[in-house]
C-alpha cells in the first residue's frame, strides 16, 4: 500500500476513534496505532543504525510503558510490578481529572521513546499529529491534556527504570579488543567495524536470573584438522551452492543494520532494520490480521519486546564467551582467500546465532498468542525494497529466519541449531514468568 495513503487511512480511523460521545471509554479500537508507532520507531532506529540488541532495549522500555498503562487501567491485565525484574510500582501517577487511558498509552510509548534513542525527537511529528488529530475529532482540551499528563509520569518511571539496568555504565569498561588466539573472532570486510555490545551480558536482564541462565551447549571446537567437525562444517559453508530460493531466504532475513555498499573508496550504508524490528513488525502484521483490540495488542508487543530483550541478552553473554571465528575468516584463511558469504557478516562473534536466537523465542512467544497454524504474509521489509513472504506460521517463519544464517554464509550449523534451542527456553521462561 502507499506509504502516503495508509498514512491518511490512518488519520481517518484515529479522527473517528477520537469522537466525542466515545471519549469515556475509549480512542483506539485496534492495532494500527500501535503498529504504526513501532513502524516509526524502526525508521528511526536504520536512521540512527542503532544495533539489534540496543534496538529491544529501546523497543521494550517504550513498549512497556504503553503496556504499563493500560495494566492500570484494564482489569483483564497485570501489572507487570512484581513480575519484571525491579519493575517499579506506578500506582500514583494517574492525574487528577478525566482521561483516555489508551491515548495515555500510545503517548507514553512516544515518550519514553522519544528520550531513549538518539534521534528519538523525530517522534514529536507523530505525536503532534495524534493530539492534533484527537483535537478537530472534538476530544475535550481536559482530557487530551491529563491523558499527557498521564503518558509523561509513566514515561518519567520508565526511564528512570531503563537508567537502572546498568546499560549507561558499559561505556565505562575498558575497549574491546579481538583476543586474536586461533579460531576467535576478528572484525570483518568491508568495513572491519569493532565488536559490537561485547558487554550487553551485564545489563539487567526483564525475567532472566541472569544473562547465562540458558547458556547453549558448547560450540564445536576451532580446529585446522581436515578431519575435524569444525573443518566439517566450515566445509559446508564454504561447498554451499545457492538457489534462488535460498538466496532469496537470506536476503529477506538478512536484518544488518552494519551492512555497507563498498564502491571504489566509498563505502555508504545500506537501510536494514534489526532482527527484532522485523519480529515486532510480524506482531503488527498478526494482531491486526486477528482483529485484537488495542490493549490486547498492547500486551503482545509489550511481551513480545521482553523476549527480545532477555533473547538477546543470553545469545550475546554466549557470543563473547565462545568468542568463535566467522565462517568468512576461518574460510579465507584456511580454504580460499577470496572466498565472500552472500550476505556482509555482522560486527561480533559467531556463536550463537543471535537471528536463530530470537526469531524462535519471538516465534514461541507470539504462537502463545495466536496458535500453532496462524498464517500470514510479512510485509516488513517491504519498505526496504524486498518482496512479501508468506508463511503458514511463526515456526514456519522462525525456521526460515535461522537457516538464513547458514544461506548468507554467515554461521555454521551448529550456531543455527542450538541457537534455535537456546531461544526457545529463553520464551519458555519469559511466558511462564509473566502468566505463571
Amino acid at each position: 500500500m502507499n506509504k502516503i495513503v495508509y498514512i491518511a487511512m490512518s488519520m481517518v480511523l484515529l479522527v473517528n476513534a477520537c469522537k466525542p460521545e466515545l471519549k469515556k471509554e475509549m480512542v483506539f479500537h485496534d492495532s494500527k496505532e500501535i503498529r504504526k508507532v513501532i513502524e516509526e520507531m524502526t525508521d528511526i532506529m536504520v536512521h540512527d543504525v542503532t544495533n539489534p540488541p540496543l534496538a529491544a532495549r529501546f523497543f521494550s522500555y517504550s513498549c512497556l510503558a504503553g503496556y504499563e498503562v493500560v495494566a492500570k487501567n484494564n482489569s483483564r491485565f497485570k501489572s507487570m510490578h512484581g513480575i519484571l525484574n525491579d519493575f517499579p510500582e506506578m500506582d500514583f501517577v494517574h492525574p487528577d481529572g478525566v482521561y483516555n487511558y489508551q491515548l495515555s498509552a500510545l503517548l507514553a510509548i512516544i515518550k519514553t521513546a522519544k528520550k531513549l534513542q538518539p534521534s528519538g525527537l523525530q517522534l514529536e511529528e507523530l505525536e503532534n499529529r495524534i493530539i492534533d488529530s484527537c483535537n478537530v475529532a472534538g476530544l475535550s482540551q481536559e482530557i487530551v491534556d491529563n491523558s499527557r499528563i498521564y503518558a509523561d509520569r509513566v514515561s518519567s518511571e520508565m526511564l528512570k527504570y531503563a537508567k537502572d539496568d546498568k546499560y549507561v555504565e558499559i561505556s565505562n569498561y575498558p575497549r574491546y579488543e579481538p583476543s586474536k588466539k586461533p579460531g576467535s573472532w576478528y572484525p570483518t570486510p568491508p568495513a572491519f567495524i569493532a565488536a559490537i555490545e561485547p558487554y550487553f551480558n551485564k545489563v539487567r536482564p526483564f525475567t532472566l536470573d541472569s544473562a547465562s541462565q540458558f547458556k547453549p551447549k558448547p560450540p564445536v571446537p576451532f580446529s585446522t584438522d581436515p578431519k575435524s567437525h569444525f573443518y566439517e562444517m566450515m566445509m559446508k559453508n564454504y561447498n554451499d551452492v545457492l538457489t534462488e530460493e535460498s538466496a532469496a531466504i537470506a536476503s529477506f532475513w538478512d536484518c544488518n543494520p552494519f551492512a555497507v555498499d563498498n564502491i571504489g573508496h566509498l563505502m555508504s550504508a545500506v537501510k536494514k532494520i534489526s532482527p527484532g524490528a522485523h519480529w515486532l513488525g510480524i506482531a503488527g502484521i498478526a494482531c491486526e490480521k486477528d482483529g485484537k483490540g488495542f490493549d490486547e495488542s498492547m500486551e503482545i508487543h509489550a511481551v513480545v519486546s521482553v523476549g527480545l530483550m532477555d533473547a538477546f541478552m543470553s545469545c550475546w553473554d554466549e557470543k563473547y564467551r565462545s568468542d568463535r571465528i566467522r565462517p568468512e575468516t576461518a574460510i579465507r584463511n584456511q580454504i580460499d582467500p577470496h572466498w565472500q558469504p552472500l550476505l556482509q557478516t555482522p560486527p561480533f562473534p559467531e556463536y550463537t546465532s543471535g537471528h536463530s536466537v530470537i526469531s524462535a523465542a519471538s516465534a514461541k512467544i507470539l504462537t502463545h498468542y495466536f496458535g500453532d497454524e496462524f498464517e500470514f504474509d510479512d510485509t516488513t521489509e517491504v519498505p526496504y525494497g524486498l518482496p512479501v513472504r508468506s508463511f503458514a506460521s511463526f515456526e514456519q517463519a522462525s525456521k526460515e529466519a535461522a537457516i538464513s544464517r547458514f544461506y548468507g554464509g554467515i554461521h555454521y550449523m551448529d550456531a543455527i541449531e542450538n541457537g534455535v534451542d537456546q531461544g526457545k527456553l529463553v520464551a519458555d521462561w519469559v511466558l511462564d514468568k509473566i502468566y505463571n
